[in-house]
């Protein structure tokens, strides 16, 4: 480890300390499969459903019913978009409060008719805007919260990209949560830590590090349960990418669908229930 001494103070400089700060930029590359593309390639027959019969539509949330080799399934997600035009439709992958309430219809017509939950994160964090909040933001994504800890049909989530805050939670209270090697889950981004404790977005490397934001770090605490090899990142081989995480989804599924309801829906409300408590599985220090 090297040290530097700096107005007579001994500072320790992390070897790689911008590790994070590189997963940050890869799971933001502007050409890394999106939402929309993994639907294409792991799902057939997707027939999306709009609104959230309270206020409108929200293009961030996109979500229907798809079929998963061969079953019927609800699949939803988040999907940013790549043109600026695009990016203006989905605003960006920030959702609304009527995208997770439509998010919220999706889950209860899925338990209504049996269907396994598939969601796909990929998120800065929830839309801040005055009318967000003012149409009940924070109820939204806490009601969501309550009712995927409750759903009794399997649940399933795997972020792609970005794991934004409540705004990525309000969809990943989940039986299984996956993660790709690039991709990550904070409460709070790099920069928006960086601006709190040192008043400047220039320290957003040192803040992702200090965050435990990759995956890796995530699985070794417990938080995940599987994380798929990526490379260098899903942009450079996308196919490959996603013919691992469907035999992940795959395995999952069949895993959770042997389960009985009652016991499913109990072991996802006490996983939820170890974030940030001692009880969370520690692997690095268990291996």
């Amino acid at each position: 480890m090297h040290r530097v001494r700096r107005n007579r103070k001994l500072i320790k400089v992390e070897p790689n300390v911008y590790a994070a700060w590189k997963t940050v930029q890869i799971a933001r590359h502007p050409e890394r499969p999106q939402f929309l593309d993994y639907i294409g390639e792991l799902f057939s027959e997707f027939d999306p459903l709009h609104g959230d019969r309270v206020y409108g539509d929200d293009g961030a949330m996109i979500g229907g019913l798809a079929r998963f080799d061969g079953q019927p399934v609800m699949v939803l997600g988040q999907h940013k978009g790549r043109s600026t035009r695009e990016r203006l439709q989905h605003n960006f992958g920030m959702c609304n409060p009527e995208g997770y309430r439509k998010s919220l219809r999706l889950f209860e017509m899925a338990e209504h008719y049996g269907l396994p939950v598939f969601t796909f994160i990929d998120t800065m964090g929830a839309y801040p805007g005055v009318g967000a909040e003012e149409r009940g933001q924070a109820e939204a994504i806490a009601r969501n919260l309550a009712v995927l800890s409750r759903l009794k049909v399997p649940v399933i989530a795997t972020v792609i990209g970005e794991g934004g805050s409540g705004g990525a939670l309000a969809i990943g209270v989940a039986d299984r949560v996956i993660m790709l090697s690039h991709s990550i889950y904070s409460v709070i981004s790099p920069e928006g830590c960086a601006t709190i404790l040192w008043k400047t977005n220039e320290k957003a490397a040192q803040a992702s590090e200090a965050m435990a934001i990759t995956a890796d770090r995530l699985y070794d605490m417990g938080v995940v349960e599987h994380v798929i090899d990526e490379g260098e990142g899903a942009h450079l081989q996308p196919l490959v990418v996603m013919e691992r995480l469907h035999r992940v989804l795959r395995d999952s599924l069949d895993e959770l669908s042997l389960m009985e309801s009652e016991a499913r829906c109990q072991a996802r409300y006490q996983r939820l229930m170890r974030f940030g408590s001692s009880q969370l599985q520690n692997r690095s220090s268990s291996n």
